[in-house]
């Protein structure tokens, strides 16, 4: 997988954002910890978001299967 990250520098270090997975968001003191830090964002965002379709899928009748598709 690919993202974009986004860096803004503020008074108390960066912030950053993933343009692509709302709620991948973190701060940092440096722009090294921003990154570490949003790394770890975009890991928890994904594994709540697989236990939210989990949770709403499940007992239901789905077919689940890969999709991969180009960053435009």
């Amino acid at each position: 997988m690919e993202f974009t990250a986004v860096f803004e520098k503020v008074s108390e270090g960066y912030i950053a954002f993933i343009e692509e997975l709302p709620g991948a968001n973190t701060q940092g003191d440096t722009l090294e910890e921003a990154r570490d830090n949003l790394l770890e964002a975009i890991q928890l965002v994904l594994e709540a978001n697989r236990v939210l379709a989990e949770e709403f899928i499940q007992g239901r009748d789905v077919l689940k299967e890969r999709i991969v598709t180009a960053a435009s």
